[in-house]
Order: C-alpha cells, then sequence, then structure tokens
C-alpha cells in the first residue's frame, strides 16, 4: 500500500506559500492508518523503547496508538501551561519568537529509552527541543519517529538522534 494516497497536500495552508501535508485522510483510512502503526512499529522496535513521548497534538495521534502496538508507555510533551502537576519546560527559538514545551516532572525515569514520536518532521525546531527536554529529565533519546519528513528543509540535521520517517517529500 502507498501511505502517499492517503495523505491530502493543501497548498496555501496555514498560510500563502506553505504546502500542508494533511493526515486526517489517512487517519480516517482503517486500513492506510493500521499499515502507518505496523511500519512505523517495525521502523522504531529496533531501538528498544521503553516509553514513546508524543509531541502535541498530532504526535499524540501516532504516539498512543504505536506504544500499544510495541507494548510501551506513553507520555506527552505539550505546550506550557497544559499539563497537571509539577512540570518541566524548555523554551527553544523559532523563526520569529520563541515557543516553550513540557512535560511532568515525573513522567520519565532517569536512564528510560524513551523515542520521541511526531506526525511530520519539517525544520526540526520543535522536535530538536523536545529531545532536549527529554534529556533534561533523564531520558536516553536513541531515536525520533515520524510519518512525513520535509527532506528540503534539513530538519534532520538539527536532531542528534537518528531520524525513521515513513515518507520523504522533497518538495
Amino acid at each position: 500500500m502507498d501511505l502517499r494516497d492517503h495523505i491530502r497536500s493543501i497548498p496555501d495552508f496555514p498560510k500563502p506559500g506553505i504546502l500542508f501535508y494533511d493526515i486526517s485522510t489517512l487517519l480516517a483510512h482503517a486500513g492506510a492508518w493500521h499499515e502507518t502503526i505496523e511500519r512505523m512499529a517495525a521502523a522504531v522496535r529496533p531501538h528498544r523503547p521503553e516509553l514513546l513521548a508524543g509531541i502535541e497534538s498530532r504526535g499524540f495521534l501516532l504516539a498512543a496508538p504505536l506504544a500499544l502496538a510495541l507494548g510501551t508507555g506513553f507520555v506527552m510533551l505539550r505546550k506550557q501551561g497544559k499539563l497537571p502537576g509539577i512540570t518541566v519546560r524548555h523554551t527553544y527559538a523559532l523563526e520569529y519568537g520563541t515557543d516553550t514545551i513540557e512535560i511532568q516532572g515525573d513522567a520519565i525515569t532517569r536512564g528510560q529509552r524513551v523515542v520521541l514520536v511526531d506526525d511530520l518532521l519539517a525544520t526540526g525546531g520543535t522536535m530538536a527541543a523536545a529531545v532536549t527536554l527529554l534529556e533534561q529529565v533523564g531520558a536516553v533519546v536513541p531515536a525520533a519517529a515520524c510519518i512525513i519528513e520535509l527532506t528540503f528543509l534539513n530538519g534532520r540535521k538539527r536532531l542528534p538522534v537518528p531520524v525513521e520517517a515513513l515518507l520523504q517529500y522533497e518538495s
């Protein structure tokens, strides 16, 4: 099955000049979604994760069922102020300004192997910040994984870990 057939391209979203790769059509197709999780599990399994960390919000959609398929736990990385309890945060630079992501302070046991999961790797800024945050709370991050990588944005170069991507788009 060619998973690209189930990913819709939307021009000029969220702003003019951007081609948005929409996975909602992939999620809506039971066979394609099942195949996506199976392929992701095969790609991530060799990294021997104990936990998967999903980046808000589409990363949650992928990481939660992937954790079930792999028999691991799942933790959330969210925007500041969205998680209850004591949190640890990391603020990082964007093209215009900054953003902050958080994790619950007790979500990870020092030394746990945590694979980072999101739907798409673009410039790599958020994923790099997420790796930094995970390492800050004591995780060992053997890899990151995504459905789509936009190779022309060179996001992989910003990450200090190997990246598993099911699909690569050159433009």
